[in-house]
């Protein structure tokens, strides 16, 4: 009977290592994650139980872009539109569809001008577009956008 607890034993060990809990996030092209899109809100919630280190927690913003053409390269593709979801610190995630190609990336704020940013993403099919912009506010902004195809628009960044 002694013989069989280490054997229990190391099959408790191996199902319970086995439960353990992991998480999965999809992967893109470049090798970084690629997040999921947060539901539309702005704005902060109430912490269920405010104190003083945690009176209040920011949530991600979801702001819509569109780009419009510049030159006659953009114009064969037309008007296109994006979401950038905005994390509290200045970073936030950049997606759109440009001609089936769905192009991933990020936004980040420079960091010696907070309402200047640089945005950059990535299609599997090997298209890629940078974005300079200015935010007028939290909500609103406009820059320019260039795809290595030769594409360049202009981006409105607002809900």
């Amino acid at each position: 009977m002694n013989a069989l607890k280490p054997t229990a034993t190391l099959a408790t060990l191996i199902v319970s290592a086995g439960l353990t809990g992991c998480y999965v996030l999809p992967i893109g092209p470049d090798g970084q994650p690629v997040y999921p899109a947060y539901p539309a809100y702005s704005g902060t919630v109430q912490h269920p139980y405010p104190t003083a280190a945690a009176p209040m927690m920011a949530m991600p913003t979801v702001l819509q872009a569109r780009l419009y053409p510049v030159n006659d390269a953009a114009s064969q593709a037309g008007m296109l539109s994006g979401s950038i979801t905005a994390t509290p610190g200045g970073k936030g995630h950049f997606q759109l569809n440009y001609r089936g190609e769905i192009l991933t990336g990020e936004a980040t704020r420079v960091s010696n001008d907070e309402r200047r940013g640089v945005a950059s993403a990535f299609g599997q099919g090997g298209l890629s577009m940078t974005c300079e912009y200015q935010m007028k506010d939290q909500r609103q902004g406009a820059g320019t956008c260039n795809f290595s195809n030769g594409a360049r628009y202009q981006v409105h960044i607002g809900i």
